[in-house]
């Protein structure tokens, strides 16, 4: 005979192995116990996505926090959000879970070592350059995603940026480069330039390199990660909307993204710790080894890859740059011809099991997409 409480189980244990199979959950084939430690919330992590928590940031964040002006010290200081919600925030749902134990789960979300002894907390996710160097941030992932939409900004951004004097007809006459080169360069600055270096890789390459990839300086371009610069504008001094403390009017839950050409194992070996660096290797959906700092690269427009007037980072499909972009100097009518495009694909259909290296990581293990083939079609027609 079942009790009350033992039949309440035995159908919360029957509906979520139901459920599992409908969706095609983990739990097909898993035992009832497994299913029921599978069930349990995750103390430890502060998901914003779940849907209780999905409410207005007032609620639990304060703008700005107490500490504003000494995570950020003089002239660098500005109001923001930068500590922790209190303790307030929390137990107004999860008292139980404060006081389970003597170090609380949920504590460790905020807490180096939960304990009534000690206060210490991991450093706030803002400012990043604290965080990213916290044992926490070093592996942590945002909820979120920002909104960027250049078209809005570009011309705001130029405004700012010094002009250049040039002698012409006898005469001094103010000159703005394109706006692809006179905005971007005010937020993305080549990251880990080689510059006038004789080593252009970041780290030494094992001796079996051969013409394998290993990571080279000036791959990436940086971005803004926290709200220095967009504080700039964006401020109560003034006055310009989005206010700064409308955290949802940029900040949104991150949907699914695309897969990214990073080989998180590789990137490993590389024995270099630059998280901002690699978050920006995780986004990229095009081409992993595209080097910036390449002379033939930087001599180019941003806008001769970007479509920058439409680029919104909240937006994957947006930054996505196209083998069109590529195939300007990549693809030739025939491999004779120097396009490394053409020497890959090429290379790949004599032998199905060539790896394509010359722009990708993990993608050149897949098909040859037809945008590529077709690239190199276009390149035979052009006389």
């Amino acid at each position: 005979m079942l009790f009350p409480r033992s039949k309440a189980i035995l159908v919360l244990v029957f509906v979520s192995a139901a459920v599992a199979v409908a969706i095609g959950g983990p739990y097909i084939g898993a035992s009832t116990e497994s299913i029921a430690e599978a069930a349990k919330p995750n103390y430890k992590e502060f998901p914003h996505s779940a849907k209780a928590h999905q409410i207005e940031c007032s609620s639990c964040h304060k703008f700005p926090s107490d500490n504003w002006n000494k995570v950020r010290t003089g002239t660098d200081a500005f109001p923001d959000a930068t500590e922790y919600p209190r303790h307030e925030s929390c137990l107004k749902c999860h008292m139980q879970q404060f006081f389970k134990g003597a170090k609380p789960n949920i504590c460790s979300i905020c807490h180096t070592n939960p304990s009534p002894r000690d206060a210490t907390r991991h450093p706030f996710p803002n400012p990043r350059e604290i965080f990213d160097a916290s044992p926490k941030g070093k592996t942590a992932t945002s909820d979120f995603v920002v909104g960027f939409p250049h078209d809005k900004h570009i011309d705001i951004v130029a405004g700012h940026t010094s002009k250049s004097r040039v002698f012409v007809n006898a005469a001094f006459t103010s000159v703005r480069k394109p706006f692809a080169e006179e905005s971007c360069s005010v937020c993305h600055k080549t990251v880990l330039p080689q510059d006038k270096s004789d080593d252009e890789y970041i780290t030494k390459p094992p001796a079996t390199i051969g013409d394998g990839f290993w990571l080279k300086k000036g791959t990436f371009k940086s971005a803004p990660t926290g709200h220095t610069t967009c504080f700039t504008c964006h401020s109560a001094d003034t006055g310009i909307l989005p206010a700064p403390q409308t955290c949802a009017a940029c900040h949104q839950l991150k949907p699914p993204q695309p897969a990214g050409d990073f080989d998180a194992k590789f990137a490993a070996t590389l024995g270099v710790e630059n998280k901002m660096m690699f978050d920006s290797w995780r986004r990229r959906s095009s081409a992993g080894t595209f080097r910036h700092e390449w002379f033939s690269h930087a001599e180019l427009s941003c806008a001769t890859c970007h479509n920058v007037l439409k680029m919104d980072t909240a937006k994957p499909e947006t930054t996505k740059v196209g083998i069109a972009s590529c195939a300007t100097c990549h693809a030739t009518p025939t491999s004779d011809d120097g396009g490394a495009l053409n020497y890959e694909i090429d290379s790949r259909t004599k032998t199905p099991t060539f790896q394509c290296v010359k722009c990708h990581i993990t993608f050149g293990k897949m098909a040859i997409p037809t945008s590529h083939t077709d690239a190199i079609k276009a390149a035979a027609t052009v006389k």
